[in-house]
């Protein structure tokens, strides 16, 4: 199951964490997040020991959202060592989602 994030614990999950952390920013009325929800719980129990998956709900976390320029979603985000290092909009799909994460941990 992914972690959600909220602007309060947002620098202690996501900046300071050891590990690579991909971070979905969704919102609860939007379709193509909806389906990226099973696909990102999916993807948090298969590279749960590489890497941490969490949400980032857009309306109630506004300030995050702007903060990294999330204009349209679902936008994932990859963080390593505090700094963003991979971005990509719209629902990639499992396969899009992946590849995003290999790259990241240079596999």
């Amino acid at each position: 199951m992914a972690v959600m994030f909220t602007d309060q614990d947002f620098e202690a999950k996501v900046l300071k964490s050891d590990k690579p952390v991909f971070v979905d920013f969704f919102a609860e009325w939007c379709g193509p997040c909806k389906a990226a929800a099973p696909i990102v719980d999916e993807l948090a129990e298969e590279y749960k020991d590489k890497v941490v998956i969490g949400k980032l709900d857009v309306d109630s976390n506004q300030a995050t959202a702007g903060k990294y320029g999330v204009m349209s979603i679902p936008t994932v985000i990859m963080f390593k060592g505090g700094e963003e290092v991979e971005r990509m909009s719209g629902f990639a799909g499992k396969e899009g989602y992946e590849k995003l994460i290999k790259k990241v941990l240079g596999e």
